[in-house]
């Protein structure tokens, strides 16, 4: 199976972030590249360095002014008396749909809508090439293969159009799924993290040509805590074309596999024909957020199921922290996939 990974990634290292109140270390460290590749490459992957496809396919989903901020405001940050190394908010608007900050720590409360996502000097050179990544990936899609994974870090799944949030900068799914489309596809994205793929559904929200569907924590007590409710279908354009499957928290392997099953059925309804898999290994028993308790081999029956509808699939890595079964949750879930299919 064709794999993806560009090591400029591992430039973005952030410190910390907040939680409960705490200042913690932050998970989203480079050491998931080696876990995540070694996972791989045991599953049969062979990766190769993705290409640089420039940043319009970016700009097909996010704001310019947004980019602009990600390029430009650790310089500007830094330049602030007595600033932090890393660039994070202490301000967020009310609302979004007023004034537009000048100013680098009103940029940084409008642009990042939480304390997990810390901008250092070279996160959009990782967060550029993590997406790059992906649109490699997505082209290999186009070429004909039938399944290909991008080892996307940071990956993006919490990323809005002109927000960052979550370990999250620019949308690679998202990204990708959008590049899909303008290839003539139909694409859908179907998120299976612990987490509610937040970013994808707004940027898809109120539109009717992208498919949505994210296999979640229940979020009224979990990140991201204000989306991802089993009644937010979609709205405009996109009614009906965004489907929330929110599970109770510690729910295992076969609670997934059951949801799996409304999400199999609303692909079928759709019509979709191309599949991007927004991964999360995040939802294994072993990793450092213990809202899911899916075991190793669960992955590989997770894996089986979505090889089984028989689309082209497209794997971007989002979630997953580091523990001893990273690698191991990879592999599983990637053999899965392969399973019965020439990939």
């Amino acid at each position: 199976m064709q794999a993806f990974l560009d090591e400029r990634q591992r430039l973005h290292a952030p410190k910390s972030f907040m939680s409960a109140g705490v200042k913690r270390a932050n998970p989203e460290v480079p050491r998931r590249i080696d876990l995540l590749r070694a996972g791989a490459e045991a599953a049969g992957c062979q990766f190769a360095q993705p290409q640089d496809a420039g940043i319009g396919a970016i700009k097909a989903v996010h704001d310019t002014a947004y980019l602009q901020f990600l390029q430009t405001i650790h310089a500007r940050w830094s330049a602030l008396p007595g600033a932090a190394d890393e660039v994070i908010p202490n301000v967020h608007p009310r609302t979004r749909d007023t004034g537009y900050p000048s100013g680098a720590v009103g940029l940084a409360g409008y642009h990042q809508g939480d304390t997990a996502c810390p901008i250092s000097a070279d996160t959009w050179r990782s967060a550029y090439w993590s997406a790059q990544t992906a649109i490699t990936a997505c082209d290999a899609i186009l070429g004909g293969a039938g399944g290909v994974y991008a080892l996307c870090r940071p990956p993006g799944h919490h990323a809005y159009a002109d927000q960052a949030g979550g370990f999250c900068f620019l949308n690679n799914s998202a990204i990708a799924a959008q590049r899909l489309l303008e290839a003539g596809r139909r694409p859908a994205i179907l998120d299976v993290d612990v987490h509610h793929g937040n970013g994808t559904q707004g940027i898809f929200y109120a539109r009717g040509d992208v498919l949505t569907i994210s296999v979640h924590a229940d979020p009224s007590a979990f990140y991201p805590f204000f989306y991802g409710y089993a009644d937010e279908t979609g709205q405009g354009d996109g009614a009906g074309a965004n489907l929330n499957l929110p599970l109770p928290m510690g729910s295992g392997t076969d609670a997934v596999l059951q949801a799996l099953d409304q999400a199999f059925a609303a692909l079928g309804a759709w019509g979709a024909d191309t599949l991007v898999v927004a991964l999360g290994l995040d939802a294994h028993e072993a990793d450092p957020f213990q809202a899911f308790q899916v075991s190793t081999e669960g992955f590989a029956q997770i894996g089986a199921a979505v090889s089984a509808q028989g689309l082209p699939m497209l794997c971007v890595q989002e979630g997953g922290y580091v523990s001893e079964a990273l690698s191991d949750a990879l592999t599983s879930f990637l053999t899965g996939l392969q399973s019965g299919r020439n990939l």
